[in-house]
């Protein structure tokens, strides 16, 4: 049985942190780069029928549009776009979409897609961007070494995400209207895929992105890492028959942020009941005794259980909801766990 992670530092503290970052957001706001102009993108079409040759075609039609960018950032005089944008183009990545537009989107495949039997869609939190999205990169590279063959991950950074220091991050209101456009995706994957077992991963302001797209996205779990909160005061609030996984690591910090929900008048503040709470009600695993930065590490505790959650449904010591408390209503197949590989 899973041991719920607890806070370990003093929570005054961190509301007067929390006070002092809503003073500092007038000068931490304005420091953030304006957007870079990019053309519209030409690759705009649903997924549809997911095939080699159909998403070969794919690749490379989004790929002609990140060059387009790139040109046009470079004309600009943004090197660092332009250096980013370029890196996209190599033909080993794999884009199913992309749009250098308002800060940028992408999503990005590793795996093979058309023959894969499970699918983890991942979502990032803050401060992601195109401009800098190494570390989701990295998160997905691994997750894919992690899962057994026939296994694929979907790097989605479908939305703007917020700054670190800002007001957005301390309200769910950028991940409620980013909820649509997740829903929509994962929506055509599963059309494209009908037999392939599909999860969403997110991670820290991305929970309360999934959260919100979990009743209409048709995914089979929805796994919370480093949460928080997402919004919403219990699973049972979600409308979804995903079953809802949430794991916090021993050394994360997000842990000490105060899971309440203020009305100060000109904003809301605050996202709500801790998602690793009995009360929440979701289905609770072993995140290893990492920090925020750290839940997928390759041969971590943490990125084994998402991998089995995402494989089968069933992670090592996972604890199951309060049954007093609202539960997830969906029910997931479980097997043998997959058998991990590191990058």
């Amino acid at each position: 049985m899973v041991n719920r992670p607890r806070t370990r530092r003093p929570r005054r503290a961190v509301q007067a942190a929390l006070a002092a970052v809503l003073v500092t957001l007038p000068v931490t706001g304005a420091a953030r780069p304006a957007d870079v102009p990019a053309p519209a993108p030409t690759v705009r079409a649903a997924l549809g029928t997911v095939t080699p040759a159909s998403l070969a075609a794919r690749y490379a039609a989004t790929r002609q549009d990140v060059e387009a960018a790139e040109q046009m950032a470079a004309g600009h005089g943004d090197g660092r776009r332009a250096a980013a944008l370029h890196a996209l183009t190599d033909t080993g990545r794999h884009l199913l979409a992309f749009d250098g537009r308002h800060g940028g989107r992408s999503v990005e495949v590793f795996g093979d897609l058309a023959r894969a039997e499970r699918v983890a869609v991942l979502v990032p939190g803050a401060d992601t961007t195109v401009d800098d999205s190494w570390r989701l990169r990295g998160a997905a590279r691994a997750m894919e070494h992690e899962l057994p063959p026939e296994s694929a991950v979907v790097a989605w950074l479908g939305y703007r995400t917020p700054a670190t220091v800002s007001l957005a991050v301390l309200n769910d209101r950028r991940g409620a209207n980013a909820a649509s456009a997740l829903s929509g995706f994962v929506g055509e994957l599963t059309r494209a895929l009908p037999h392939a077992r599909t999860s969403l991963v997110c991670h820290s302001y991305g929970t309360v992105v999934c959260a919100h797209a979990a009743a209409r996205a048709g995914a089979a779990d929805v796994v919370l890492c480093g949460s928080p909160g997402t919004g919403f005061p219990d699973v049972g609030s979600l409308h979804t028959r995903a079953t809802v996984w949430a794991g916090r690591g021993g050394d994360d910090w997000i842990g000490d942020v105060p899971h309440v929900r203020w009305g100060l008048g000109f904003a809301e503040v605050g996202l709500g009941a801790d998602p690793v709470s009995a009360a929440f009600g979701a289905r609770v695993f072993d995140a290893g005794d990492g920090g925020h930065a750290d839940y997928f590490e390759p041969g971590s505790v943490s990125l084994r259980n998402i991998a089995r959650i995402v494989a089968n449904g069933s992670p090592a010591g996972a604890a199951p909801a309060d049954p007093v408390d609202a539960t997830p209503s969906g029910t997931v197949p479980t097997g043998a766990a997959s058998a991990a590989r590191h990058a």
